[in-house]
């Protein structure tokens, strides 16, 4: 089973990934902010990550920086799940350090399509 380390300050969009993830057979840990995911990530051991970009304490992008700056977690994909939508957003983000995007609201469907992409 494949874990998925969620970092996402809004519970109701956690509630959301959560359900659409274990529907699909994911096991499912949860941070408010990248500040907790950072935290977690050795206690969680996930294979995925999926961080919003707009969070208190640490955002996002943060969030990617920090997370990249440690070489333990090399090859660990980080897909962005954010409202950030407008032109150039997408491309903003994976310039960052992310490896995928997706924007709200989470639509089933590219989801599997960027999990299955970024766990092959």
């Amino acid at each position: 089973m494949k874990t998925v380390l969620i970092a996402e300050d809004n519970p109701v969009n956690r509630e959301l990934l959560r359900e659409l993830l274990e529907a699909r057979g994911y096991s499912v840990s949860e941070a408010c902010n990248g500040q907790e995911a950072l935290e977690k990530i050795d206690e969680v051991k996930p294979d995925i990550l999926l961080v919003d970009i707009g969070m208190p304490v640490l955002d996002g992008y943060g969030f990617v920086r920090k997370f990249r700056e440690n070489p333990k977690w090399q090859g660990l994909p980080v897909l962005a799940v954010t409202a950030y939508a407008m032109q150039g957003d997408k491309q903003k983000i994976l310039d960052a350090g992310f490896d995928g995007y997706l924007s709200k609201p989470i639509d089933s469907v590219p989801l599997e399509k960027e999990l299955a992409r970024l766990l092959a």
